[in-house]
């Protein structure tokens, strides 16, 4: 699945199956070091699948679109919670932050596309209660 707007043609594709995340890029540079790897950092609390490195995620140059899907499992979902309250998070110097996202149910995957790198090189699938927080 390539982004929407973009010609397959110019969209560079990386796949980490064994985690279940793909990150689409299109960008004027893309670094031969790029690529996704299984974190070793701890996970969030409130994660739904193992964290993924974007490697060399900063060497990217002139980003127009950044587009990262991850498998998420939705049996991890607290009690109560929505199937479609997940979202992509990435690791910022804060802290674990929600990104935008979009939730395939059928696939239980979940996307996130951007027009810029992301804040942090690391990304997980998590629940994401920041609208409940904000009716608060």
């Amino acid at each position: 699945m390539t982004i929407p707007g973009y010609d397959s043609s110019t969209v560079a594709e990386y796949t980490l199956e064994q985690v279940g995340a793909r990150v689409d890029l299109v960008a004027g540079v893309v670094p031969d070091a790029f690529g996704l790897r299984k974190s070793g950092c701890e996970p969030p609390v409130d994660a739904l699948a193992d964290p993924v490195d974007l490697v060399a995620c900063e060497d990217l140059k002139a980003i127009e679109a950044v587009r990262i899907a991850l498998v998420y499992d939705p049996s991890k979902l607290p009690a109560g919670a929505s199937p479609t309250d997940v979202a992509v998070a990435v690791e910022t110097e804060a802290g674990w932050d929600p990104l935008e996202s979009t939730v395939d149910l059928e696939e239980t995957t979940v996307t996130a596309v951007l027009n810029d790198r992301p804040p942090g090189s690391t990304v997980v699938a998590g629940y994401d209660d920041t609208d409940d927080e904000r009716e608060e």
